[in-house]
């Protein structure tokens, strides 16, 4: 891949003259395309260029690339649009058109323009009257323009004589801008509470995110000292209420000119504090950007908080004199973008406008059969959110969230409102949201007084909700879209790494590496083995890799999950139970209250771990082929839950990634078979022969799951006589492998019995026969040894089909020691007979089979010649130094990997020791 990254200026037009051009499509359906005379009038500030080449993998590179340049131009919000568009039409160039491909970026003041090329031009060119047919939507290839026609603003095809250009545009959105507001005197009843002391913490992130000044507040407000902190992350710290797709990362809030909003920030006690910050991002006199964060608890957010801005039409007075409802005023105001802000000020502003003491809003699941906390204020805001209620939690009207319900006293029906359950309420006023008449969620706003609200409150509360709900859902809807399209995307990414592995602890890491932290904080993979073999934890994972020690050792004192193979999440409670019981342990040890051991040294250990493991957990099956092998275990920080839409997301990839740990699990074993079957037929060790030096070496092609025909072997026959036999079946797998493993032993069986050479080749071809439809072609070389006491060696080989032998004399000269005969395997009636030679002291005799002497690059082949060339410098070698010698020169012949099984059986003869 090559790319090029060009800030700045007009870039020159990439687009051909004389192409014809397919322009974008405005309408759906089959329909003529009319010429796009658009002209690009905005001004490129910025492109980006890379090349990929026509392999499978250049996909993902691809979409890395587009992912990487449009976050670093901080179009963060067009990103996941982008890299789907990118990949399908990558997708079509290198693996349909089976073309290298060029991706352009091209950033502009409007939006951002990708053009991707290809060089297929070998095709019709669409007149621009003709109607397109795009095809299918479920075919594997062309559904590049589709896409384009459905995310895209506009988009285009352009042809060349040498290349298909496919582009598409996408507008940024529109963002709100700040603006500074001045609000009434207000009496001090009304104004917002804070604590005696309030602590502003300044923290300035440096341009690589790490932290690089925090002040005393901040000392005071987190429990870490300046120099602990300095140097670090501000990722290590935050707990980022991120969800992909759906808002903006902190990563990208970092580079934003103005950020301000809600998030956590682990303090030294291992507790999360959630705070409100507000992000300015400067630079200083040598042009050095960095992030000026100011934070403060989150109840105190008024200190920093922006003002929202009154529409102009808004007033607090009407025309006739009557005063507005507050919550009018606020429901005037345009819509934020973001779902969980404009949720946030929602109960905020209905907690003020009926002087509550708390406010939650709760949002229907599709079927309305449960309601979801989105956002609260006054209570527990971890410990609630994305915490799930049915809709009907009682037979009479106050049970159900679809009607209005005024509670005087909680104290008097405990459990009506089952989240206000602890928190010291008393009295609460519910309201549905609806759409169209269908119930879309539920607000509420609660007292710690008895007797607060009437039915009075109960209407100004539903005036206000029925007003709010159409916005409340248009946001939701808006969330779920691109949720939708973030999902797709961190799928496909998901889809892709799974795939390129068939080791199974890269799956297993795989899939602990893709659910935290972007699903969960934690993660722990069990796997079974077998119908009658428990779970085993085999991986954990958990954002912090300081926890994960603390939390394996938990999760290895309790029992694993049962493996229900039915599908979806369920809770399982038993993580969070034993990390509080272990919690609660270590400080009773700690205050002498319990036994009296010494108090361990990790008590901030087992402390920290009760934090990370206390929300919820839950266990997703992980079925395939009909079988549970395994669980994925997902968990969140102390008081969290899991929102619907993460679950769904992490169903999908859970089968994605059983079916990705079940073919490692096949290939791992498929490959053990193979090479236990192929270490069977071969000899386990080579017998010493006195007098003579032998040497083997033996190379199987592929990756290890299939048997090669390759094969050699040297055994004693009787005393002082010894056999030898190197042969090569045809073709690979179990077929061949039969037929090697027959060949072998017969060989071993029949020279023992006394039979000659010929005589054993005779009856190993009529037994190869006999095989009918799985006998294979045999080539073998066979002979039996004899060392002589003056030094040399007799030996008599049958040479059937297989390539020569060649023997290296002293003076350097090599030449065959064998003459060719009928391979096995072919015709019934063979005449074979036997040749001597004699190797005086000093000779080599070299045998090999045909994947050393086909050894090919590109049209050359080493062939007989090359291996007698070779041979002849080895004069005065080791057999274990000619065959090395050997391998050596057949391995740098070619660059590609060898694709034939290679066996080198080499003798040597070194004479006779003279003292």
């Amino acid at each position: 891949m090559t790319t090029g990254l060009h800030p700045g200026g007009p870039p020159q037009d990439p687009r051909p003259t004389g192409n014809h051009v397919l322009p974008q499509r405005e309408q759906a359906g089959p329909a003529p395309l009319h010429a796009d005379n658009r002209t690009r009038s905005s001004v490129i500030t910025a492109r980006a260029a890379a090349s990929f080449d026509p392999v499978g993998r250049s996909v993902a590179t691809a979409r890395s690339f587009v992912r990487d340049t449009l976050q670093g131009w901080g179009f963060a919000d067009i990103v996941d649009d982008a890299v789907v568009l990118t990949s399908e039409l990558v997708t079509n160039a290198v693996v349909h058109a089976g073309t290298s491909a060029d991706v352009l970026c091209l950033r502009s003041n409007e939006g951002v323009r990708i053009e991707v090329a290809d060089r297929y031009p070998e095709r019709e060119i669409p007149l621009q009257a003709s109607a397109v047919n795009m095809g299918s939507p479920d075919r594997e290839g062309g559904r590049g323009l589709q896409l384009c026609a459905a995310l895209a603003g506009h988009w285009g095809v352009e042809y060349s004589p040498t290349q298909k250009q496919v582009w598409f545009e996408l507008d940024l959105p529109e963002r709100p801008v700040g603006t500074r507001t001045a609000g009434p005197s207000l009496p001090a009843e009304l104004l917002p509470l804070a604590d005696g002391r309030v602590r502003v913490a300044v923290v300035q992130i440096d341009r690589a995110g790490s932290i690089s000044a925090w002040n005393e507040d901040a000392e005071d407000l987190f429990g870490y000292a300046s120099e602990h902190v300095t140097g670090k992350p501000l990722t290590d710290l935050a707990a980022w209420p991120h969800t992909p797709g759906t808002s903006t990362g902190i990563v990208e809030a970092l580079q934003l000119s103005r950020w301000e909003g809600s998030y956590g920030i682990r303090a030294a006690s291992g507790r999360v504090t959630p705070v409100y910050a507000s992000h300015l991002r400067v630079r200083d006199t040598g042009g050095e950007p960095s992030t000026v964060c100011l934070l403060v608890r989150d109840h105190e957010r008024a200190v920093l908080q922006t003002p929202l801005r009154a529409s102009a039409t808004d007033t607090t007075t009407s025309s006739e004199g009557q005063a507005t409802d507050p919550f009018e005023v606020f429901i005037g105001s345009p819509a934020p973008d973001d779902l969980d802000g404009l949720l946030q000020r929602t109960v905020e502003r209905a907690r003020d406008m009926l002087d509550g003491d708390s406010a939650f809003l709760l949002l229907a699941t599709d079927d309305e059969t449960e309601l979801e906390v989105r956002a609260s204020t006054g209570l527990p805001s971890a410990r609630q959110r994305f915490a799930r209620v049915p809709v009907e939690a009682g037979p009479g009207r106050y049970g159900s969230a679809r009607m209005p319900a005024v509670h005087e006293d909680l104290m008097v029906v405990p459990g009506a409102v089952p989240l206000l359950s602890g928190t010291g309420m008393r009295s609460v006023v519910t309201v549905p949201l609806k759409v169209e008449g269908r119930l879309t969620g539920s607000l509420g706003v609660a007292a710690e007084s008895p007797a607060r609200y009437s039915n009075e409150e109960a209407l100004r509360l539903q005036f206000a909700a029925d007003r709010i709900a159409l916005a409340v859902e248009s946001a939701r809807l808006g969330e779920l879209e691109r949720l939708r399209r973030g999902s797709l995307s961190f799928l496909v990414e998901a889809s892709d790494l799974l795939a390129g592995t068939l080791d199974r602890d890269q799956t297993l890491a795989l899939m602990a590496q893709m659910t935290v932290p972007t699903l969960a904080t934690w993660c722990a993979v069990y796997t079974i083995a077998d119908q009658a073999s428990d779970p085993y934890l085999s991986y954990v994972l958990h954002e912090d890799e300081e926890r994960i020690d603390g939390l394996k050792a938990l999760l290895s004192k309790i029992a694993p999950p049962d493996p229900v193979p039915t599908p979806g999440a369920r809770v399982w409670p038993a993580p969070a139970e034993a990390a509080h019981q272990a919690a609660l342990r270590t400080s009773m040890r700690s205050l002498g209250l319990g036994d009296r051991s010494p108090v361990s040294s990790g008590i901030g250990t087992t402390l920290a771990t009760a934090a990370a493991v206390g929300g919820e957990t839950v266990v997703l099956p992980l079925v395939a082929r009909n079988r549970v092998i395994g669980m994925l275990t997902l968990g969140k920080p102390s008081d969290e839950h899991f929102r619907q839409e993460i679950l769904e997301l992490a169903e999908d990839l859970s089968r994605r990634a059983a079916l990705a740990l079940d073919n490692a699990r096949l290939y791992s074993e498929r490959t053990a078979i193979s090479q236990s079957l192929q270490r069977s037929l071969l000899p386990p060790e080579l017998p010493h022969i006195e007098g003579v030096e032998v040497e083997v070496i033996y190379r199987a092609a592929g990756e290890g799951n299939e048997v090669g025909g390759d094969f050699y072997d040297l055994f004693p026959i009787r005393d002082g006589a010894y056999g030898f036999a190197i042969g090569d079946v045809c073709g690979t797998g179990p077929e061949a492998a039969a037929v090697t493993g027959l060949a072998r032993h017969a060989l071993r069986l029949l020279a023992r019995e006394g039979f000659g050479g010929p005589a054993v080749l005779e009856r190993l071809n009529s037994a190869i026969l006999d095989e009918g439809a799985r006998s294979r072609f045999l080539t073998l070389l066979y002979g039996e040894l004899w060392p002589q006491e003056d030094g040399s060696a007799v030996l008599k080989v049958v040479c059937a089909g297989h390539p020569l032998p060649l023997r290296l004399r002293q003076d350097g000269t090599v030449e065959a020691a064998a003459e060719p005969q009928p391979l096995l395997g072919v015709m019934e009636d063979l005449e074979l007979y036997e040749q001597t030679v004699t190797l005086d002291p000093g000779d080599v005799l070299l045998c090999v089979t045909d994947g050393v002497t086909e050894r090919r690059e590109g049209t050359r082949m080493l062939g007989d010649d090359g291996l007698t060339d070779v041979l002849t410098t080895c004069t005065g070698l080791t057999a274990g130094a000619v065959a090395a010698r050997v391998m050596r020169a057949v391995e740098r012949f070619a660059s590609d990997a060898p694709s034939d099984d290679m066996a080198i059986l080499a003798m040597r003869v070194p004479g006779l020791q003279v003292d």
